[in-house]
């Protein structure tokens, strides 16, 4: 079983992984032939977390409306990953705090 702290850093790489694909999607969309990258994300069975990989699309052309939700997602990820290990942190210290 695998700890929620590495859950949660595997979501925070996965996350990285999309927001890092969908800028360079969006520096190359006016690059002739250039083909979209696309982050994909499966669970990791039996440990916990995502394990994320990148692919090219089959077709050329980027659509902007498409990176710009992939980009907020990847934000809100990001903030919903932070929680969760804050709130891990917040349950340790309580912890310690009955244990001492």
């Amino acid at each position: 079983m695998a700890s929620i702290s590495s859950i949660a850093q595997s979501g925070l790489q996965a996350a990285q992984v999309r927001l890092d694909a969908s800028a360079h999607n969006t520096a190359n969309m006016n690059t002739p032939g250039f083909r979209r990258l696309r982050a994909e994300s499966s669970e990791v069975a039996g440990q916990g977390g995502v394990a994320t990989a990148v692919q090219r699309a089959p077709q050329e052309g980027v659509a902007l409306e498409q990176e710009v939700v992939d980009q907020m997602t990847a934000t809100y990820a990001f903030k919903a990953n932070l929680q969760t290990l804050q709130t891990q942190d917040r349950m340790m210290g309580a912890l310690l705090d009955v244990r001492a």
